[in-house]
């Protein structure tokens, strides 16, 4: 059934039984007869077309809880592009949930309500921005090297991309030059096959090699030149979910097809592969060189490691599909979240949660660790775990305390991606609103803001800290300069 991939959404995938979708392919193979205009097809996707996981998580869901049927899908995506248009309103708001104690977030009484107008915050002047365009559909990752200027991105359009991005390059030179872009592509010729979707991407630790995951469940390792160096087969569904390990021996993936895979990238195969979850893996983290967790729409969690055959740790405990799972730095508690609403923190010394984060009003989609405490760069500041939510806020939690700090509420839309700065003192969100917001960590405001073309899919911070690059459903990438 591999070929017939190219015929279901990624939506379809997630939220369809194997009979369901064995249905809806033979009906899609009549109606091909018919000769559907497949670019129309593109075109009605929108916005939320998002080829790793992320249009499984659509409002269908909100809809659902509020009672509506899931086949009223129509008008909810006529709602989705008209919420998408909503500009943001110049008052955000700002809830304080902790005393001065740490000096997280500034000190206000518990539940006092704090403002920040868009305007004070600081609109980043359009010259301040890059705008990176060539992709032909959204752009669903980006990643920065960790060694210097590269930015690569990945799209639906079965490229992924790898921009130079150096301080002298100018707006105008990007925007036309193609010297300053390598085209990495996924399929021969021009044609937008839609299971060659680029879905997950990752650098190694030096920057020498990009990873990339696909629709059409292969992994590929690519130069820096842009020479593709390795394909890896033999996953049966989409990759939603690739990472390398921290020596660069070993790339991990997560894929529809209920498997990860650890792969031996010297030897170009597959190393061994793990079947333990009983639904699609949606996220995969390493904990070091031999040791991981992966996520599942199964409700599940499992802790694995290279040569064993069973999973060293198992944590059930969540009610709903676990969409993100994240290594704190000292590879020491492992952070959830879930559809069922609640982020947790799990360590390796028991089975069940250290701590049930509960103060979000609707699924959590994604959770970043701030890089600072012990085995970081920063260790002498406080460890943060933040939560992004599609009830529009950004939440930030003591993990010790198993306590919110503060929450975040200067979206209008779901927010898709966090990313800490290297230095720990700022937090960058992207949202379905179009809007990215750059936070102080101080006191919870806003202290720079950007507002593009179409929703946000990632927002990544490159590692000296002065630009971030976002990565948009209206095919671009934009790169923000910031300085304080």
């Amino acid at each position: 059934m591999d070929e017939d991939f190219s015929f279901l959404q990624p939506l379809d995938l997630i939220t369809k039984d194997v009979s369901e979708l064995q249905q809806m392919i033979k009906e899609k193979k009549k109606n091909q007869q018919k000769g559907r205009d497949k670019n129309l097809d593109r075109e009605n996707e929108g916005e939320l077309k998002q080829a790793r996981e992320r249009e499984r998580q659509t409002r269908e869901r909100e809809r659902e809880k509020d009672g509506v049927r899931t086949e009223d899908k129509e008008r909810e995506k006529q709602h989705e592009d008209h919420t998408d248009i909503k500009k943001v309103t110049d008052q955000e708001d700002m809830v304080i949930v902790k005393h001065e104690e740490n000096g997280i977030c500034g000190g206000a009484d518990p539940m006092d309500i704090l403002t920040t107008s868009i305007s004070e915050a600081c609109e980043i002047p359009n010259s301040d921005v890059i705008v990176l365009e060539g992709h032909t559909s959204e752009v669903c990752a980006c990643a920065w090297s960790p060694a210097g200027s590269l930015l690569a991105s990945g799209s639906g359009d079965s490229t992924a991309r790898i921009w130079t991005i150096a301080d002298e390059t100018s707006r105008s030179s990007l925007q036309n030059g193609p010297s300053n872009v390598l085209v990495l592509k996924h399929v021969k010729g021009k044609t937008n096959e839609k299971n060659k979707d680029v879905t997950t991407l990752d650098w190694n630790g030096d920057g020498t090699l990009l990873a990339t995951g696909s629709y059409d469940g292969q992994a590929r390792i690519w130069s820096t030149n842009g020479e593709l160096k390795s394909i890896l087969s033999k996953h049966k569904g989409p990759i939603f979910s690739l990472k390398w390990n921290k020596k660069g021996d070993y790339i991990l993936t997560g894929s529809f097809d209920k498997t990860a895979i650890v792969w031996d990238v010297k030897a170009e195969e597959w190393k061994q592969q793990f079947e333990f979850h009983s639904g699609p893996t949606l996220d995969v983290d390493w904990r070091n060189n031999v040791s991981f967790a992966t996520s599942s729409t199964d409700n599940m969690i499992y802790v694995c490691k290279v040569g064993e055959t069973h999973p060293i740790k198992i944590f059930p405990g969540h009610k709903g599909e676990v969409n993100c799972v994240k290594w704190d730095p000292a590879g020491s508690l492992l952070a959830s979240c879930s559809d069922d609403i609640t982020a947790k923190v799990w360590s390796m010394k028991q089975e069940k949660f250290v701590h049930d984060l509960r103060e979000h009003a609707k699924e959590i989609y994604t959770i970043r660790w701030s890089p600072t405490g012990p085995g970081t760069n920063n260790p002498n500041k406080q460890l943060l775990l933040a939560s992004a939510s599609f009830d529009s806020t950004v939440k930030l939690w003591d993990v010790e305390l198993g306590k919110l700090i503060c929450s975040l509420n200067g979206h209008r839309d779901p927010v898709y991606s966090v990313a800490f700065s290297p230095n720990g003192e700022y937090l960058v969100s992207g949202s379905l609103d179009r809007s990215m917001h750059i936070w102080s960590l101080k006191d919870g405001k806003i202290v720079k803001t950007y507002t593009g073309n179409g929703g946000i899919f990632e927002v990544c911070w490159n590692k000296e800290g002065d630009k971030i690059a976002a990565s948009f459903a209206n095919n671009t990438v934009c790169v923000l300069d910031f300085r304080m």
